[in-house]
């Protein structure tokens, strides 16, 4: 099922990130890039926005990642809701971080003026553990390490 569940994160690149401070909870919609085992989640947002600075008061968020574009169908829907739980980490490597900006660019060419502006950082999240909702009942729960 954790392949499965892999799979969706690969299959897609907008997700919503939930980050948390001072007890109060904050949504984003965020483009998204994953590394090839689906362990890390790669991001970029300005540093003084309210998600940055809650990402860097408290590291631990959730990620909810669905498949309702790939899903619908003449007859219905029959989503997934992947609910991720992963960590904030800043990206220091350099090599790294031009690699994932030119990932995140290819994705979203878009967003071209947004990654070279100075202001704006290149993060990831590290995946640890994910939660499927398949329909209205089947859920599966996977922890990573």
């Amino acid at each position: 099922m954790l392949d499965k569940m892999k799979d969706i994160i690969r299959k897609n690149d907008l997700c919503v990130l939930a980050t948390v401070s001072e007890g109060r909870p904050h949504c984003s919609l965020m483009s998204y890039v994953s590394d090839e085992e689906s362990s890390e989640i790669y991001m970029v947002s300005y540093r003084e926005t309210r998600k940055y600075i809650n990402l860097t008061r408290n590291p631990v968020v959730s990620l909810l990642i669905d498949t309702r574009e790939e899903d619908r169908r003449g007859e219905g829907i029959k989503i997934k809701a992947l609910t991720v739980e992963g960590e904030f980490q800043t990206m220091d490597d350099p090599v790294k971080k031009d690699a994932v900006r030119l990932r995140l660019l290819k994705k979203n060419p878009n967003l071209i003026h947004f990654l070279n502006d100075p202001a704006a950082e290149i993060f990831s999240i590290r995946l640890k553990s994910f939660q499927l909702l398949d329909g209205v009942q089947d859920v599966f729960i996977e922890k990573t390490g």
